[in-house]
């Protein structure tokens, strides 16, 4: 057997663990998924008809508002599926089952795979609860099936790079409780973009940073493409910046695996 078919054998299997964990203990993935809706439910309805009017101008209320806010939750559930993902690799470090996967003949680059597999497969049940929950509270995308297709494949990709990202977390960290907090920026980064107001509302320096992080290009990308505007979001930006923390995120993992003794 070629190494290639090896590893993807290897991680197949370790997928299939990260599968078993996440269907026998189904807390933590109710509790990423859950965060964000209620950060929906707050928004629209206790601040949706004033910020609507803000947003939209005379007349516009919670339907705008959830038009707007919809990608930037769709993006923070994304980001709280990767936050899982720190502490799942995190509770495998101290727990010392990584330690048991170096002395044994499999891939390494496995065990990562595994988690990375398994938090996509998480990510997709996000997005599919989230996207549900806000079209039954009237949110009514305007973008065709390619359209809508794109978005998708824009939070996936979203999703792989932030969790390879939040794999590298939980190495480096050095309790489950660390873990947990450290990729927390990750998930109010939105706050700090085009995700509730739009950043021309903003002061200066702070409109700099939100114009120019990367979640914005990402929510833009998506709010776009969702309203059926191809062409109105930076979908390149957001592309770049996808690839740019996915290739970090590996990289830093890596490093952060490898270094550690194999016996």
């Amino acid at each position: 057997m070629s190494a290639l078919a090896l590893a993807m054998t290897d991680s197949t299997t370790m997928l299939k663990r990260r599968l078993l964990h996440l269907r026998r203990y189904p807390s933590l993935t109710i509790m990423l998924i859950g965060q964000p809706l209620v950060l929906l439910l707050l928004f629209v309805y206790v601040f949706g008809g004033t910020l609507g009017a803000g947003i939209d101008g005379a007349g516009a209320g919670r339907s705008e508002y959830l038009a707007y806010i919809t990608p930037a939750i769709l993006v923070m559930a994304v980001a709280s599926v990767a936050l899982g993902t720190a502490i799942a690799i995190a509770t495998d470090m101290t727990e010392g089952i990584v330690a048991r996967f170096r002395t044994m003949d499999i891939a390494r680059v496995s065990v990562l795979a595994g988690h990375v597999l398994g938090a996509l497969a998480q990510t997709v049940i996000a997005l599919g609860v989230t996207a549900g929950v806000a079209l039954l509270l009237g949110f009514d995308p305007g973008g065709g099936a390619l359209d809508l297709l794109g978005a998708f494949g824009l939070l996936v990709a979203l999703g792989f790079a932030l969790t390879w990202l939040t794999v590298a977390m939980g190495l480096a960290s050095d309790s489950v409780e660390t873990a947990s907090n450290i990729p927390m920026v990750l998930v109010l980064l939105p706050f700090l973009g085009s995700g509730f107001v739009p950043t021309d509302t903003m002061p200066t320096g702070l409109r700099w940073f939100a114009e120019h992080q990367p979640f914005t290009p990402i929510i833009e990308s998506v709010r776009a493409l969702l309203a059926g505007d191809p062409g109105g979001g930076d979908l390149g930006v957001a592309l770049i910046w996808c690839a740019v923390l996915a290739t970090v995120g590996y990289l830093w993992s890596k490093r952060l695996y490898d270094r550690e003794p194999t016996a």
